[in-house]
């Protein structure tokens, strides 16, 4: 090992000699020639029920946790009323909008009185057309008939983002005046924002046993780094010259910080705000299987019985509701904007008058909504969600009967073409043939730094016990990396170099990032079955749009300039791509590579639930079967290794791309 690594590190001194893609081809070929010849020796292979030490010992750790919660002054004085908070918040917002509470039969604020406080808040903080999609969004709540589930999702959002702005707007300030603490949160939120969300599950509910106060901190760890994040952002933006006029002025720090840096950066502040409601209300399926109220339950049990309409139409509701509330939080940025840029827009007077008018006759709203059953209850008789649900089946049925040929034979291309061959080749290879191969990629693409981190992630994969398990998962990835970027590529040229298209195709990218991902397994189960490609199928899906993006955004970017010259000197469409405006593009299309490979990552414990098995599986396992509850946390920990050996891989590449594309310049 210890002369395979001089070899590499001899490598990485001569590594200009040669260009790197011949590099990277020359060790691919080498790795197929080697495992012709040690196939099958060192695989450390295990079974799906057998253990390591390690599992056991986490099994055991369990166990401990689970045992001494009433005995543990940890538990007793702090975890425990940590708990009982968060759980009573839920509770408290469930009782007021959608569960009985308080000795009555219904919440205290009815459907009606929901709906009008909503639209209040669109029009005071928005405009009224962001209050009338308000009213519309909130009201098909109850047509699709799950007015009850989408106010459960409501109340564990509002819970969640307001205890994440709590904690994540006074650290972003923080982390916005001080540059040493901005050094030190942004390695452990770039770990938030990139473990998969199902990891830290399982240890949750150790803590937090199973139900909302789990479900809340799951949602808050997702939540709060894009508090800080643009938080932070929004404090360091605010011009080096004003506050050079403040400090002149006697300005305090505490002065120039309260009276000049917050209120500059309350726009973007608000957009902070948007982005953390939009990823609390993102969880709301799988917080679901920790048993958190609401809309995910109702997918999840559609999932069960592959229950196609009921699944989209729940996941249709969450889909209105992420629109509702992005629409709003975005309306109150740009009113923010605005008003900062032309002082009031309307006179104070006006102002007040139009506040008036509102409160009152929203509390007249709500009065009613407390007070008589119509105004409470929604009614049951328009039931759009019966027709929804069976045009979903309808229409699910109706691609199993005439589509399901095709779909067979591209799941057998692609998985006699590509998965099977990339799985042969990652199981079948010795363990240290594959790190070999691994710190070889790192060594021609990154640097000594690259190195270090790629090996001790493949000692960590070995020491977990599951690298096998970790190569059929990174099998799969790799195959749905490959099928991401052919969309990516050939969409994204198509979208840059049509604002038409752009037009057309971005709805439906924003409708794949915003659609909970079981929604959409029910369906591409029925066309795949339970199989690995089915999982495939499901990251490709949610993992795609963001790939697009990132490639139309970089032919975009292409200098207009630059193609008229190429279209003058006589270039075809097919050169003009492939000859400048891709080699241009590369840096984004090496991010979009990356990205939606961290993507793909993401879904792989989903496609545990449909028969990906591997690492996911393993995950899934440990929340179902209290023996395999440390091979789970293995799992998961080697889910976020298997993503940070990636990602630092692919953004090494990235960063060669886009100096060789500044050099070519």
């Amino acid at each position: 090992m210890t002369a395979a690594l001089a070899v590499l590190s001899a490598g990485l001194r001569r590594r200009h000699a040669w260009p790197r893609h011949y590099l990277l081809a020359a060790v691919v070929v080498g790795w197929v020639v080697v495992w012709f010849f040690v196939r099958g020796q060192d695989t450390l292979q295990l079974g799906g029920a057998d253990l390591t030490p390690l599992h056991t010992r986490l099994n055991e750790g369990s166990e401990a946790i689970d045992n001494g919660r009433n005995e543990n002054p940890l538990f007793l004085y702090f975890i425990n009323y940590i708990r009982l908070f968060l759980d009573e918040s839920v509770a408290f917002v469930q009782g007021l909008i959608s569960q009985p509470s308080f000795g009555r039969p219904v919440p205290v604020i009815g459907w009606l009185g929901v709906v009008a406080i909503a639209a209040a808040v669109a029009l005071l903080y928005g405009n009224r057309r962001v209050a009338l999609l308000t009213v519309a969004g909130f009201v098909s709540f109850g047509l699709l008939g799950l007015w009850e589930e989408s106010m459960d999702t409501l109340a564990l959002t509002l819970a969640a983002v307001a205890l994440s702005l709590l904690i994540g707007i006074p650290l972003g300030v923080w982390a916005g005046v001080d540059d040493r603490f901005n050094r030190l949160v942004t390695p452990v939120l770039d770990f938030m924002q990139t473990m998969p969300t199902f990891v830290y599950l399982a240890p949750l509910t150790l803590f937090f046993l199973i139900g909302p106060a789990s479900a809340t901190v799951a949602t808050i760890v997702y939540a709060v780094p894009p508090a800080i994040r643009i938080t932070a952002h929004g404090i360091r933006e605010v011009r080096p010259a004003i506050l050079e006029a403040s400090t002149s002025l006697g300005s305090t720090p505490w002065q120039s910080l309260s009276k000049v840096r917050l209120p500059l950066a309350k726009r973007t502040i608000v957009v902070g705000v948007n982005q953390t409601i939009m990823a609390a209300l993102s969880m709301a399926t799988i917080a679901a299987l920790i048993d958190a109220p609401g809309l995910g339950k109702t997918v999840l049990k559609a999932l069960e019985t592959l229950d196609v309409g009921t699944a989209f139409n729940a996941g249709l509701a969450i889909v209105i509701m992420a629109i509702v509330l992005d629409r709003v939080t975005s309306a109150a940025g740009r009113r923010v904007e605005a008003g900062h840029r032309a002082g009031r827009a309307q006179g104070p007077g006006h102002r007040r008058a139009e506040v008036a008018v509102v409160l009152g006759v929203t509390g007249i709203l709500v009065y009613l909504s407390y007070t008589y059953v119509w105004a409470a209850k929604f009614p049951g008789e328009a039931d759009v969600g019966s027709y929804v649900r069976r045009s979903a089946d309808a229409a699910s049925q109706w691609s199993q009967d005439n589509l399901f040929a095709y779909t067979s034979a591209f799941k057998n291309l692609i998985s006699h073409a590509l998965l099977n061959p990339f799985e042969a080749l990652l199981t079948g290879s010795p363990w240290w043939l594959v790190g070999l191969v691994l710190l070889a990629f790192a060594v021609i693409l990154g640097n000594g730094r690259v190195v270090l981190v790629c090996a001790a992630c493949i000692g960590i994969l070995v020491g977990l016990g599951l690298w096998q398990d970790s190569m059929v998962t990174l099998a799969s990835t790799l195959v749905a990396t490959v099928l991401v970027m052919v969309l990516g590529i050939s969409l994204g040229v198509w979208m840059g170099r049509s604002d038409r298209v752009d037009q057309v195709l971005r709805p439906v990218l924003d409708a794949g990032q915003t659609m909970p991902a079981f929604v959409y397994l029910v369906p591409i189960l029925g066309l795949f079955g339970a199989t690995r490609f089915t999982a495939i199928i499901a990251a490709v899906v949610y993992a795609a749009p963001v790939a697009i993006k990132l490639t139309a955004d970089g032919i975009r970017g292409v200098s207009a300039s630059t193609v008229e010259a190429a279209t003058a000197a006589g270039s075809n469409t097919w050169q003009l791509i492939s000859k400048v405006q891709l080699p241009m593009a590369r840096s984004a299309v090496t991010l979009a590579t990356s990205q939606g490979l961290i993507y793909v990552l993401a879904m792989v414990v989903v496609g545990g639930l449909v028969g990906a098995g591997a690492l996911g599986y393993d995950v899934v396992a440990g929340f179902s079967q209290l023996q395999l509850r440390g091979k789970g946390l293995a799992a998961g920990v080697a889910i976020v290794v298997l993503g940070i050996l990636l990602e630092r891989i692919t953004r090494a590449a990235a960063r060669r791309a886009d100096t060789a594309a500044h050099t070519s310049h």
